[in-house]
């Protein structure tokens, strides 16, 4: 595919150059919100998938584990092996495998094969995730990439905010299959979205195809990955334990309404990155990982003022929420025709600190106490923002925020 023909494909769906197609764009931001919803949900109906499937609270949320590990699994080499694919069909197969999946939870029995689902489950996830980012900037000119992403990534703060309580909420309507055909008539009508509204693009050539290895070499892309773990461990620590740490500062009574908290704080902090970022990548994310660091140290000298915790909660959740769309919109800019793998990339080191955010905060919280949870979120918080700083020539380059795109068609 020659370069003029390719920046034909690119642009192809682009009507307006300076409006947002937001019909397109949801439909990408239910598929991310339904890949974490799908995640987290089973988190709040453990003591039901527990007794409908004959094994133990444990065992139920191992539900939870093994979505998140074929996701770590699959995300690199699925999106790797599929990249010469149309990426509506690709991502029409992701959707219908959430749908095929959940179903089978709903109606399955047996715990072994319920596992199965949800690593299946999780695969498709990871592919998602893993197109979400270059099929949003593929969606608008090059100067409103940034404001793309963040529309497409809404879904995901929106989703960890409420997977939890809400599955829970209609485990009280419903019993737990219910909550999964519920999740199944979603993805039934994602697919029909994304089929009528979405507009396909070509996947790449032979040509155009680069090996996992030569990616992940290109300048920036690992610091950017760096910074990613550092950021998502910091933010993990704590979020997974918010529970005992609230409870250490007397709040635990209040964690539905801290999360709320939390959750509209981190709208807000994608609307003020959606403005932003297209203009001042490098200078946002600077500033949004140091004021998560202060965040921590507000949180970690609050421990008899809950007021002080309330600002810490919202500050962090301020600083957080547009911290995917400042890494997917670096690591893409750094990956330029490897960007869906790069982004798959993303997807595994996203999910690695995930799960390392659960056992090393557990480990503090056994050893340590709730309350040295926020002082470890901002060590990380710190190596985070050194990454970022060091980063001046690839990764988060200083001087105007230039895309790929804008590199190679002036």
């Amino acid at each position: 595919m020659n370069i003029k023909h390719h920046q034909s494909a690119l642009q192809a769906p682009v009507e307006n150059a300076d409006r947002l197609p937001f019909g397109r764009l949801l439909a990408l931001t239910m598929a991310g919100f339904l890949a974490i919803m799908t995640e987290t949900m089973p988190a709040g109906l453990l003591p039901q998938i527990g007794q409908g499937l004959g094994v133990s609270e444990a065992f139920a949320g191992q539900l939870v584990t093994v979505y998140a590990l074929g996701s770590v699994l699959a995300a690199i080499p699925v999106v790797a092996i599929t990249c010469s694919w149309n990426r509506r069909p690709l991502l029409l197969l992701a959707i219908g495998s959430l749908l095929v999946f959940n179903t089978i939870t709903a109606l399955s029995t047996h715990y072994g094969l319920t596992l199965v689902a949800r690593f299946i489950a999780g695969m498709a996830a990871g592919v998602v995730w893993g197109l979400l980012a270059g099929y949003a900037r593929r969606l608008v000119a090059p100067h409103l990439q940034g404001r793309a992403l963040a529309v497409a990534g809404v879904g995901q703060p929106i989703a960890l905010t409420i997977g939890v309580p809400l599955g829970a909420w209609l485990g009280t309507l419903y019993d737990w299959r219910g909550v999964f055909w519920i999740m199944s008539a979603l993805s039934l009508l994602l697919l029909a979205w994304v089929r009528l509204a979405v507009p396909d693009f070509a996947g790449q050539s032979a040509r155009q195809r680069m090996p996992i290895q030569r990616i992940f070499m290109m300048p920036g892309v690992r610091p950017v990955l760096l910074a990613l773990f550092a950021w998502m461990l910091a933010h993990n620590i704590l979020y997974t334990y918010i529970a005992p740490f609230l409870a250490s500062v007397g709040l635990g009574h209040r964690v539905d309404a801290v999360l709320l908290l939390f959750g509209v704080s981190s709208i807000m902090g994608i609307w003020i990155t959606g403005l932003l970022v297209d203009r001042w990548l490098r200078a946002l994310t600077l500033l949004s990982l140091a004021a998560f660091t202060v965040a921590a140290l507000v949180l970690g000298f609050s421990s008899a003022s809950p007021w002080g915790v309330l600002l810490g909660v919202a500050t962090w959740g301020l600083t957080f929420g547009g911290a995917p769309t400042l890494l997917q919109t670096a690591l893409a800019d750094m990956a330029g025709d490897g960007a869906d793998v790069a982004q798959s990339m993303l997807v595994t080191i996203f999910n690695l600190a995930v799960a390392g955010g659960g056992v090393l905060g557990g480990v503090l919280l056994e050893r340590a106490g709730a309350p040295s949870l926020p002082w470890a979120m901002a060590a990380l918080a710190l190596l985070g923002l050194v990454v970022v700083w060091s980063a001046n020539r690839h990764g988060f380059p200083t001087g105007r925020h230039v895309t790929h795109i804008d590199r190679v068609y002036p």
